[in-house]
């Protein structure tokens, strides 16, 4: 490693990786801009430490900014090592790691540092969908360098101390930071949906290789898998009484409980996340009604989509399809948020997610828990647009809408003339729920393949994907979609 031996660049690659693993390339580049007295300033690295090494044993590249060196800004040499780091991983098929501590682009070197960004942005659009890429904020994150997290498929960030931001809050009009702390890790994982998990620092080095650990390389060398020692066919008893809070019920699912929960805080009726099912990764998608902490209810949602929650998901499918991860879907969905506000895109979001769900060819399995009516629920990987299994658990109900409401309408002359128009209701409403709106009916329909009972959720999707595994699906001859 560089003379930065003590520094807080080289000491979170050290706590990342394996132990003596990390081997550092381009040790000796330092700066070569002249101007504004930078021929007197000492660059160790360029400000940024690149190299490999291994996680669990797995092949990763990293680099690591340090604010000890012109505040880790981004300069012309700073840029090009990491741009050569991402050629580097491609050759390899690997993924990469920023570990971000940024001043902003370095302005003592203008157009060359601003020419280094753009050919950063190229490598990282080079590798989006080919090698994952992770960046994970510990200081400043700021301007251009905002934009390259965003570029990355995971974003986390350290909860006290780091900032990520476009403009800072005190330059937006009306704001200050103590009045909104637009730059914070609560307001980027709650309200912006950029990053995935915020945390302590040591926290994030261990999500970080979690991910890696579950995550294909590439997206042609699948190491995603590992040695499953649950039992396939075990069964979940409580499932069904988790079907409000399905991040619970995903992880009761999965081998050996293990559920890791992305953007968590962000669009909380939705949730996104990877299990392990025999021993495979499995992305999941799932509408979220309650959370229960400790066996209490904490928190309650509406089962409509919303617009972050479409666009939550639409990303999620979107990367899994990339990397060949099969998804995995419960559904519990009543309709559309209805309000002024999300009226102004929640059709563009909705055509997102459908888009996603029917774009993706990777093995596809879907299970309504709930609700599922409407075009809503076309939306969450229904058979209509090309997931390969949907199964229904026994209570499930699956239409155009919920029965007595069909019932109102379809018989409103009727109703208004009836002696007792709420048995009148009731009865129709049956007769509505029976024909049209039942797992049965949908089952005789072929929109379900099969109705299950909830304990056998797992062993059930356990093997649609072991049948799916070798699942081969062509698509149109096009560059790619406009949605």
């Amino acid at each position: 490693m560089s003379d930065l031996t003590q520094t807080s660049a080289s000491k979170r690659i050290d706590a990342l990786l394996d132990e003596n693993s990390f081997v550092e390339i381009g040790r000796l580049i330092s700066a070569r801009a002249t101007d504004f007295n930078m021929t007197g300033q000492e660059t160790p690295a360029d400000g940024v430490l690149t190299g490999y090494g291994t996680i669990e044993g797995n092949l990763v590249y990293v680099y690591s900014q340090d604010a000890a060196v012109l505040g880790g800004s981004v300069g012309e040499m700073h840029a090009k090592k990491i741009s050569a780091l991402y050629g580097l991983a491609m050759k390899m098929g690997a993924p990469v790691i920023g570990l971000v501590d940024c001043a902003g682009l370095r302005l003592q070197e203008a157009t060359d540092a601003l020419n280094g960004f753009g050919q950063m942005y190229l490598e990282q659009t080079m590798a989006s969908g080919v090698i994952p890429q992770i960046t994970a904020v510990f200081g400043a994150c700021g301007g251009g360098m905002a934009v390259s997290a965003a570029l990355t498929d995971f974003t986390f960030m350290e909860e006290k101390k780091a900032k990520l931001f476009v403009n800072s809050p005190n330059a937006l009009d009306g704001n200050y930071t103590a009045k909104c702390d637009t730059a914070s890790a609560a307001f980027q994982s709650e309200q912006a949906g950029t990053v995935d998990y915020a945390g302590s620092e040591a926290d994030i080095m261990e999500q970080i290789r979690t991910l890696i650990s579950i995550l294909p390389a590439n997206n042609e060398d699948d190491m995603s898998y590992d040695e499953c020692e649950d039992d396939l066919n075990r069964l979940c008893p409580d499932l069904a009484a988790c079907g409000g809070d399905t991040g619970l019920a995903l992880s009761m699912i999965s081998d050996d409980a293990f559920f890791m929960e992305l953007k968590s805080m962000y669009a909380p009726e939705m949730v996104t996340g990877f299990i392990r099912l025999n021993g495979t990764t499995v992305g999941c998608v799932a509408n979220r009604t309650e959370v229960y902490t400790d066996g209490e209810k904490t928190a309650s949602y509406e089962p409509v989509l919303t617009v972050n929650g479409c666009g939550k998901a639409a990303d999620f499918v979107s990367f899994c399809d990339a990397f060949g991860i099969p998804l995995l879907t419960l559904v519990n969905v009543k309709g559309y948020k209805a309000d002024k506000h999300t009226e102004r895109k929640i059709a563009k979001a909705a055509g997102r997610l459908t888009y996603a769900f029917a774009n993706a060819s990777v093995p596809k399995v879907t299970v309504v828990t709930g609700q599922a009516f409407g075009t809503a629920q076309l939306s969450m990987a229904s058979k209509s647009i090309g997931t390969d299994l949907v199964y229904a658990w026994p209570d499930a109900v699956i239409g155009m809408m919920d029965g007595t409401a069909a019932a109102k309408i379809m018989y409103a002359k009727e109703i208004e003339a009836a002696a007792d128009s709420s048995a009148l209701i009731a009865e129709k409403a049956a007769a509505y729920r029976e024909k049209q709106s039942s797992a049965l009916a949908a089952a005789k329909r072929g929109y379900v393949d099969d109705i299950i009972e909830a304990p056998e959720t797992r062993k059930r999707a356990i093997a649609a994907f072991e049948m799916l595994f070798t699942k081969r699906e062509g698509r149109p001859d096009k560059k790619h979609g406009t949605v």
